[in-house]
């Protein structure tokens, strides 16, 4: 089961959302990583993770990402176990603060999260499940125009864009050296639709400290388009 578990927090660094799950970093270690997305539309999406291992039960991470579309984002977040690091269930919360550049605007950006994980033996070397339950705030400018008269002034206002996300994964190492990831991607925006994709991988042991993820993800519902998903990793 060690060996199980030792698997899991390695794989899941790189389990489709770029989160370590409520596994922490271990004390003094770090985690890099780069991803990137892009659909048939012609959308693309890149990411740049990284976390520190505080202590035992408490990490710090930062996350960088760009769309083609010119929205950049980065946010600072900590996340702490809520368990003793007993047992095969594992609880974290974690909270991020930061901001989102979009249309030329600096806008403010902040997350809470609630995770849960279990590593679990069965054929080839044990696999892990995990929900990760996200709520993400980001400020959106909204301009209203009123009439004063015979003249028109534009007043504008800063109000909370709000997203509500969960996702399922589902992960089979199959040898030491490879893995396979299935993640279950629910999203739901405030004043927008519903949508829900499945991200499948495949995670290859490079030589040394690095792994590739190469994966594909799949549409569900919502407006989406298919996409292929390609990431790398280096743990130190």
């Amino acid at each position: 089961m060690t060996r199980v578990l030792g698997g899991c927090i390695l794989w899941l660094l790189l389990a489709g959302t770029g989160h370590a799950g409520p596994w922490p970093r271990e004390a003094g270690h770090s985690f890099m990583s780069l991803s990137g997305e892009r659909d048939d539309a012609g959308n693309s999406y890149t990411g740049l993770y990284a976390e520190y291992g505080l202590s035992r039960r408490r990490t710090l991470g930062l996350e960088v990402s760009h769309t083609n579309v010119g929205e950049t984002s980065a946010m600072l977040w900590y996340q702490k176990s809520l368990d003793g690091g007993e047992g095969p269930n594992k609880l974290a919360y974690s909270m991020g603060i930061g901001a989102i550049r979009r249309d030329g605007e600096l806008l403010p950006l902040s997350q809470v999260a609630l995770m849960w994980g279990r590593g679990f033996s069965g054929p080839w070397d044990g696999g892990w499940l995990t929900a990760e339950a996200r709520l993400k705030i980001a400020g959106k400018t909204e301009e209203v125009t009123v009439r004063e008269g015979l003249t028109s002034i534009e007043y504008a206002y800063l109000t909370p864009e709000i997203v509500s996300k969960l996702d399922l994964t589902v992960g089979l190492r199959v040898t030491p050296d490879w893995a396979v990831v299935n993640q279950l991607r629910l999203e739901a925006p405030k004043d927008d639709d519903f949508s829900a994709k499945l991200a499948s991988s495949v995670v290859y042991d490079l030589s040394g400290p690095a792994r590739l993820e190469i994966g594909f993800v799949a549409p569900l519902t919502g407006p989406a388009e298919p996409a292929v998903r390609i990431g790398t990793w280096l743990e130190f």
